[in-house]
């Protein structure tokens, strides 16, 4: 099939591929708001403020894309949707009081206004919202999905923090962590889709590898940012090598043995605890090594290998939105 992309060639932003599917996008939303719906004042105000900023909603749209490639988004497919939205916003309530964040979408946290026991409470409120959602499919594979991605999900994050500590830092470790802690919530968002749609197995398994390139772009690009210059702070926000994490624009920098600082910044890297002078040189290092081009050739592969899982599909806008989402996620700049 022709490999033609209208929305890449536009370069939509990610507005314009929420237009399409904007009814439908709104019936989601209003399940999420009617699922955690409660009795007590205080969740009910604390749930209400949250849902005020949605973010992107980029896995949400991924599963309602799905529906759609797949025979149409139909009331399984919106509750599947919901699912998705409602575990991953727990995780980020959860992630908050891990990372003691007084911000996020450019508001207060749960975890800043309230305190930690609150902000855990809701998540776990949230999650049991994801249940509920996951239960109206009637689809036992839905739950499946849902419950190998939350264990992906959990060890990635451990297999991150194992690797921090015992200072692995290769290209193959970063990938499988990135697969695991990122990717899996993208794969189960096509999964989920498909499944409440009626797909086949086999263009299943094509969009969900899809899904799986498109999570670990999300990831690279994303530790690209804390390279560069954060506004408030004035300077690279170094926060992943404070935190002992390695990621793929300094792991790429660290292999090359031909350059003469190669031996030094090996040595400084496994330092037991960096100086922010310390983590000032490895991100210059990083970046005058050529680290963030090499993130970006890896990601723009990536690009190339997941179109051409989509060849398998007729053309036609879904199929164009979920390429421009690609392009989309390389070319965002927050």
């Amino acid at each position: 099939m022709k490999n033609y992309c209208y929305f890449c060639r536009r370069m939509a932003t990610l507005d314009q591929i929420q237009e399409t599917i904007k009814p439908e996008l709104a019936q989601l939303n209003a399940i999420i708001a009617h699922t955690l719906h409660s009795n007590s004042a205080l969740t009910d105000h604390i749930v209400k403020e949250y849902l005020r900023t949605k973010g992107k909603q980029i896995r949400p749209i991924l599963v309602l894309l799905s529906g759609k490639l797949f025979g149409g988004v139909n009331d399984k497919v919106l509750y599947a949707g919901a699912a998705i939205e409602l575990l991953h916003n727990a995780s980020l309530i959860h992630d908050d009081v891990i990372d003691v964040s007084s911000e996020r979408r450019g508001v207060p946290t749960i975890n800043s206004v309230w305190d930690n026991h609150v902000a855990v409470l809701v998540g776990d409120y949230f999650v049991a919202g994801a249940l509920k959602c996951a239960e109206q499919t009637h689809e036992y594979r839905v739950l499946n999905s849902l419950s190998n991605m939350g264990a992906n999900l959990s060890m990635g994050e451990i297999d991150q923090i194992d690797n921090a500590r015992n200072h692995e830092i290769t290209e193959q470790a970063y990938m499988t962590i990135i697969r695991r802690k990122t990717a899996s919530l993208f794969v189960s968002c096509v999964e989920v889709g498909g499944i409440t749609a009626g797909a086949d197995d086999r263009r299943l398994a094509k969009l969900m590898k899809y899904a799986e390139l498109l999570g670990q772009c999300f990831q690279i690009k994303d530790d690209t940012f804390d390279y560069f210059h954060d506004p408030i702070i004035g300077k690279p926000t170094g926060n992943d090598l404070r935190e002992g994490k390695i990621t793929l624009p300094l792991i790429y920098a660290l292999g090359r043995k031909e350059l003469p600082e190669h031996d030094e910044m090996n040595r400084l890297v496994h330092k037991a605890t960096l100086t922010d002078g310390d983590i000032g040189r490895l991100v210059d290092y990083a970046k005058a090594s050529g680290g963030i081009d090499y993130a970006y050739r890896v990601m723009q592969r990536m690009e190339k290998e997941a179109c051409q899982q989509l060849d398998d599909f007729e053309p036609g806008p879904t199929v164009d939105a979920f390429k421009s989402i690609f392009s989309y996620i390389i070319s965002r700049n927050k």
